[in-house]
């Protein structure tokens, strides 16, 4: 990809862990605005340089603007002279009010090329859409205004410590891509571009079915063995479902496939394994999410058996958790049945 000029501005809507951290790798790069829903929030990244509900310990950079203001952020994208990047920060669950809040804040507006990026990892429970569907329909008629996809195996706490990492972005639009790529490589940052923007999304959002299922499994005490091999046919899983809805096995091979579902499925910051462990060890999902844990896993699972289901696909993992997860079958009747199953060729694509 072709060399671009630095963007002069970045805006990141959302101060939660993941968002705060890629806001404190923008800076380094950008002018960076953060928006935080929260006055309290704004205040203290803007003059403590600290976000301790969600990074705790944590000092962020000096250069690291932050704002409640909504329209200020836009203001600070729109009055760019060249292309800027909105990344939005938020779960699945609040992407469509963020999108429509962002389409109504930029109509009228005159702005460069702006390049708006998601990094959410899931599905809408309720419809089953994927987080570019759900973009789309807000944003996808605006002039001037491209869409793109970052996702990757990323611990927001790691980012914000300066270790390594690296990240795809995927868009349609070559433009998005080096827009990411000028703001955020480098450093400690990798970026990979990418144009599938589906194979993406479905990594990144089964992946954390599949580590809820190796939580189980661990939480159960049945070992290394079995955790390999939920990884490695979770892997076929995400892939067959990909494919059947348009995205290319390559992807699903890649950092947004294999990379993040390794790192959920084994990592200690995952909250998706965490949950897994939990239920595993005899404690109910109500008593779990009672507690305050909450996981993209368990609102993504019927959303993606449901796909499964329509596109004929089979997700015999999946479909193992949401037993577990919300028709009280005991983990160990799970595993039970997926032993159970009849032999296969070992291919992703041996059944649908």
């Amino acid at each position: 990809m072709s060399a671009a000029a630095l963007p002069p501005r970045v805006a990141v809507l959302g101060a939660g862990s993941w968002g705060t951290a890629l806001a404190a790798l923008a800076c380094m790069q950008a002018d960076t605005l953060i928006w935080a829903r929260r006055p309290e929030a704004a205040h203290e990244i803007a003059s403590q340089r600290r976000n301790a509900r969600y990074l705790p310990g944590i000092t962020l950079p000096a250069g690291l603007r932050a704002t409640s203001e909504f329209n200020d952020a836009i203001a600070h994208v729109c009055a760019s002279d060249s292309d800027a990047l909105i990344i939005l920060g938020v779960p699945v669950a609040g992407m469509a009010d963020a999108c429509a809040r962002l389409a109504a804040a930029l109509q009228g507006r005159s702005h460069a090329p702006l390049h708006v990026v998601w990094t959410c990892k899931g599905m809408q429970p309720d419809t089953g859409l994927l987080p570019h569907e759900v973009a789309s329909a807000a944003l996808g008629g605006l002039p001037g205004v491209s869409l793109g996809v970052l996702s990757g195996p990323s611990f927001a706490l790691e980012v914000a410590r300066g270790l390594p990492v690296a990240l795809t972005i995927a868009s349609t639009q070559p433009a998005t891509g080096n827009a990411v790529l000028v703001a955020l490589h480098g450093q400690h940052c990798r970026i990979y571009t990418s144009d599938d923007v589906i194979g993406v999304e479905v990594g990144g959002a089964l992946k954390n079915v599949m580590a809820i299922a190796c939580g189980i499994s661990d939480g159960l005490g049945l070992g290394a063995n079995a955790r390999a091999a939920l990884i490695t046919r979770g892997l076929a899983e995400i892939q067959r479902l990909a494919q059947a809805l348009g995205g290319r096995a390559e992807t699903v091979q890649g950092l947004t496939g294999l990379g993040d579902l390794v790192l959920t499925a084994t990592g200690p910051l995952s909250r998706n394994r965490q949950v897994g462990l939990a239920i595993g060890e005899g404690r109910s999902l109500e008593d779990i999410l009672a507690g305050g844990m909450t996981a993209e896993g368990v609102r993504c699972a019927r959303a993606a058996l449901a796909l499964g289901v329509r596109h004929g696909v089979e997700l015999p993992i999946t479909a193992a958790v949401c037993r577990v997860l919300f028709e009280g079958q005991a983990p160990r009747a799970a595993v039970a049945t997926l032993l159970a199953r009849d032999s296969r060729p070992e291919s992703p694509n041996s059944y649908r």
